[in-house]
């Protein structure tokens, strides 16, 4: 329950101290698993004491224990081991530290640790965590590689020399953390969120040489998987460790056997890089040319054509036909109008010689009265009538006696 408190009623550092401890007393025993960091025997002394890391966080605590309890396990335990203790939470309220009073040691074994991995893989995966879909290209050439490996370890020795022996030019941010042991999660997690967070870094390279499988666990802590799935640049995996893999191979974008295998994925050789390009510059030279010799050949041939060879052959050809046609043509008009002509002149001498004219010309004439009605019989005329004669060469007035 809480306890009420003022500026005005305040509680003396003595209660509490009594207060934290009545509370953690109702705690009562608990089970709790840890990795041993710091382990004293003291000669004579019935008391063992440990420090007992939680390899996840940046969180320990110490442990006590009677020398048989902890003599029990003294064969198979030392520092750096992960063991699951049966103890007591304690409070010393002179000096307010929280301690835990174990009353049994267990040794965790590598059968129980790789059982509990599987587990964790297994749930990981059904996250959807190591799916294929996830996993985010490398890039062709990166600028700026990040490197998260230990301090002057040979896995970074690997990698900067692969690497730069393969692109001069190519550039690292190294993060220099603890790849084993209670310290080397919390390291890790945090060097891979720093280099996600620089810009320039185009891909994450986590490398260790190998080890057991006690020096592996890190790399297959919950707490750095997810860190890495949740990177926005790619990661590579470089533990070297082909038995069993650890769990960051699963969640990476790219696993590599080893450090020098992760430089030779990550960085391209500048020599075969070369020969690459001076193969596709050959390649596009030959399509060139050959494509220049079709356009030749084709070019050649449309040339060698009569009608490229001799131009005006055709026309020449055409003139002679054009010219027989015209005379053809002159031919055809001219005996078309001839015996028009010839119509003509039949029609018009029928014409003259049907002419009251040519009548005329034969020495008739023709009467005709004052009003131009012309006299056919004697009976349309009357004594003393004035008529008008036309013959051939012209008109004269005549009037009728009887």
């Amino acid at each position: 329950m809480a306890v009420n408190t003022s500026p005005e009623a305040p509680l003396p550092v003595g209660e509490v101290s009594r207060m934290i401890g009545g509370w953690i007393d109702r705690l009562g025993t608990v089970w709790v698993e840890g990795q041993i960091t710091q382990l004293s025997r003291r000669p004579g002394a019935g008391v063992v004491f440990l420090t007992l890391r939680d390899p996840s966080y940046d969180i320990s605590v110490g442990v006590t224990c009677y020398r048989q309890v902890f003599d029990a396990v003294a064969n198979v335990v030392s520092e750096g081991a992960r063991v699951v203790v049966l103890a007591k939470p304690e409070w010393y309220a002179p000096r307010g530290q929280l301690s835990l009073r174990a009353a049994e040691i267990r040794p965790v074994g590598v059968g129980e640790l790789l059982a509990r991995l599987e587990q964790l893989k297994k749930a990981l995966a059904t996250e959807g965590l190591f799916a294929a879909e996830r996993k985010k290209p490398l890039p062709f050439l990166p600028q700026l590689i990040g490197l998260v490996c230990g301090r002057a370890s040979a896995a970074e020795r690997d990698v900067l020399e692969n690497a730069r022996h393969r692109w001069p030019a190519v550039r690292f941010e190294v993060r220099n953390v603890a790849v084993q042991g209670v310290h080397a999660v919390p390291q890790v997690v945090r060097a891979v969120k720093e280099l996600d967070e620089i810009a320039d870094v185009d891909v994450i390279i986590v490398a260790r040489g190998g080890g057991s499988v006690e020096d592996l666990l890190p790399f297959s802590d919950e707490q750095l998987v997810r860190a890495v799935a949740r990177c926005r640049t790619p990661v590579v995996s470089a533990i070297g460790h082909e038995p069993d893999n650890p769990l960051l191979d699963h969640v990476a974008d790219l696993r590599a056997s080893t450090p020098t295998d992760a430089a030779k994925k990550v960085v391209p050789d500048v020599g075969e890089e070369f020969e690459r390009v001076r193969m596709l510059r050959d390649r596009a030279r030959r399509c060139v040319h050959a494509f220049l010799e079709r356009e030749e050949r084709g070019l050649a041939h449309a040339l060698a054509r009569p009608s490229m060879e001799d131009p005006h052959r055709m026309i020449d050809e055409r003139a002679d036909h054009v010219a027989s046609l015209l005379g053809r043509s002159r031919r055809t008009l001219g005996h078309l109008l001839d015996r028009a002509d010839s119509e003509l002149a039949h029609t018009h001498a029928r014409v003259v010689a049907l002419s009251p004219a040519a009548t005329l010309k034969r020495g008739y004439a023709v009467l005709q009265k004052s009003d131009g009605h012309v006299v056919r019989g004697p009976d349309e005329v009357s004594e003393g009538e004035a008529l008008r004669a036309r013959v051939a060469d012209g008109e004269f007035t005549v009037k009728v006696d009887e």
